[in-house]
């Protein structure tokens, strides 16, 4: 890691791995303008995958005593991060204590705030493609691979009370190593939910292929590992067969996206519905924003922002496939 220099204006900073290919680098000045906010800086922080305690440490202090550091947003480190700095914050919100991961840093009084914002943002993106009824109607389950934040926020979202008892019948949680499996089955294990958890070791792609071949029509299949973005390959092999009338989200919106076209393949035969992370994009960088800014966004600004990405998405300025 290479941290940048004292900030010599408001800055937000993106903490993750290749962050330069981000399409937030294009898209930030945009929206900050359509927001009122002064020509603000965005700057990447790359970190390696499962890096060393003080480099998150440090990473931490940086954007805590530099003046004009108002915050950031944290991706594929998020848990990381939270256990090996998490004294350094003044305060954490529930999400972020109860599964013990921070994707927001953020500024107010001269204190320094953790979120975890993807349980709003994965709600609100799962909201924009799953009908309402889904699970009642179909009795499908939901097969998440990856055991990190994002997976973790998705179980958040899909057993909340509100929902009542249109959920899965059953959540899979495959990943390939049993720490990271023990830590989603200690962490989910708080949430008081009639849902049944499954917690599967799947080393190897074909291992998951296995599990993926017991979910009934209907279920939700998501790629949560980050292969396909930032680390090559996909979290299944291409002999894999989805459920009929599937839903299969891939979290990422760049990169090859191996496990978004092997869905794309079968999307006719098997009647999927294929959706991207663009969405999930847009709603976790504006849910981070308006923590770092203080700013609200939502309602007609969240509709603005919104029209904002798509036309810069559109324009072929931003990398990634399309939304099906």
């Amino acid at each position: 890691m290479k941290l940048p220099p004292s900030a010599a204006s408001p800055t937000m900073y993106f903490v993750g791995v290749t962050t330069g290919q981000s399409s937030i680098m294009k898209l930030f000045p945009l929206w900050a303008k359509a927001l009122g906010l002064g020509g603000p800086k965005m700057v990447g922080i790359d970190i390696a995958i499962h890096a060393e305690p003080e480099v998150y440490r440090e990473c931490v202090r940086f954007i805590k005593e530099d003046p004009l550091s108002l915050g950031a947003l944290v991706t594929t480190h998020k848990i990381d991060l939270f256990n090996a700095a998490r004294d350094l914050f003044d305060t954490l919100d529930p999400f972020a204590v109860t599964f013990e991961e921070i994707s927001s840093i953020s500024k107010a009084d001269g204190r320094l705030a953790g979120h975890a914002k993807d349980p709003i943002s994965s709600g609100l993106s799962l909201e924009a493609f799953v009908p309402p009824g889904h699970w009642k109607r179909t009795g499908g389950h939901a097969m998440i691979m990856g055991a990190g934040g994002s997976a973790l926020a998705i179980c958040s979202y899909l057993t909340a009370p509100e929902r009542e008892d249109d959920v899965p019948g059953t959540i899979v949680i495959t990943n390939r190593s049993p720490e990271r499996l023990a830590s989603a089955r200690e962490l989910l294990g708080r949430i008081d939910t009639p849902v049944r958890f499954e917690y599967r070791l799947c080393p190897e792609p074909a291992d998951n292929d296995a599990v993926l071949a017991e979910m009934p029509a209907g279920s939700l299949v998501v790629n949560a590992t980050g292969l396909g973005k930032d680390r090559p390959g996909s979290p299944l092999t291409d002999d894999a067969i989805f459920p009929e009338e599937g839903l299969v989200w891939e979290l990422n919106y760049r990169g090859a996206l191996d496990f978004m076209h092997q869905a794309l393949r079968q999307r006719e035969q098997r009647r999927l519905h294929v959706e991207d992370g663009w969405i999930y994009f847009i709603h976790g960088w504006t849910q981070v924003i308006s923590e770092v800014f203080h700013v609200p966004i939502e309602g007609e600004t969240f509709d603005r922002l919104e029209r904002i990405a798509m036309e810069l998405r559109g324009s072929g300025e931003t990398k990634g496939a399309a939304k099906t």
